[in-house]
C-alpha cells in the first residue's frame, strides 16, 4: 500500500521516516510528491537550498547561514540533500524534542565535523546567524551581543572554556539546557 501511494519512494525509506519522525504516512507521501515536483532529480543542491533560504530571509544575508545549515543536513557529504535528509532535517528543526534540536545545533556549529566545537567555529556560526537579523533590529540587541564577535564571546564564556579549548556535544547540550541565556544566543531571535 505504501509503495502505491508514495510513487517512487521506497517502502524502506517510508517506513524508516515513519519511525524516526512524527510525520504520518500521508504527510510523508504528500511531501515526497511535492519534493519530486520541485526537485525532479530527487536531490536539492546547495545552491537550490540557499535560494530557499534567501526567500525566507529577503531582508537579510542568508547565504552563509544556509551553507552551514546545508552542511549539517547533508549527512552523507555528497553535496546534495535527498528526500530522507530533507525530512529528517525538517523534523529535527520543527517538531523534534529540545535535545534533538540541540544535537542538530551542535552539528551546525561543528563546522569541520570533528565532533568538537572550537571558539573559531562558534564565532563563524554566530556571524552567520547575525547576518539574518534585520539591520533595524540589531540596534535593539543588548550591548554585550550587538556584534557577531560579542555574541560569540558571550556564548563561549558560558561554556567556561579557554580560547583554545574544545567542547564536546554532551557538554554543549547540557550547558544550553541549563542556561536560557546561552540558548537564546544560538537562536535567530534572542529572548528579550
Amino acid at each position: 500500500m505504501g509503495n502505491t501511494k508514495s510513487g517512487a519512494m521506497s517502502k524502506e525509506i517510508l517506513d524508516d521516516l515513519k519511525l524516526s519522525t512524527k510525520f504520518s504516512e500521508d504527510d510523508l507521501v504528500t511531501w515526497y510528491q511535492n519534493f519530486k515536483k520541485q526537485c525532479p532529480t530527487g536531490r536539492i543542491s546547495k545552491e537550490e537550498f540557499q535560494n530557499i533560504y534567501i526567500k525566507f530571509f529577503p531582508e537579510s544575508d542568508a547565504n552563509t547561514y544556509a551553507q552551514h545549515v546545508f552542511r549539517s543536513f547533508d549527512t552523507n557529504d555528497d553535496g546534495t540533500l535527498d528526500f530522507k535528509e530533507y525530512i529528517i532535517a525538517l523534523h529535527m528543526t520543527s517538531t523534534g524534542k529540545t535535545t534533538s534540536k540541540l544535537e542538530w545545533a551542535f552539528s551546525l556549529f561543528d563546522v569541520d565535523k570533528n565532533g568538537y566545537l572550537t571558539k573559531p567555529e562558534v564565532t563563524e556560526i554566530c556571524a552567520s546567524i547575525f547576518k539574518l537579523i534585520p539591520k533595524d533590529e540589531v540596534e535593539d540587541l543588548p550591548d554585550d551581543e550587538n556584534t557577531p564577535q560579542k555574541r560569540a564571546d558571550k556564548l563561549w564564556s558560558i561554556f567556561e572554556k579557554g580560547e583554545n579549548d574544545r567542547i564536546a556535544e554532551g557538554e554543549f547540550i547540557q550547558k544550553l539546557l541549563e542556561d536560557d541565556d546561552a540558548l537564546a544566543l544560538i537562536q535567530l531571535e534572542p529572548l528579550k
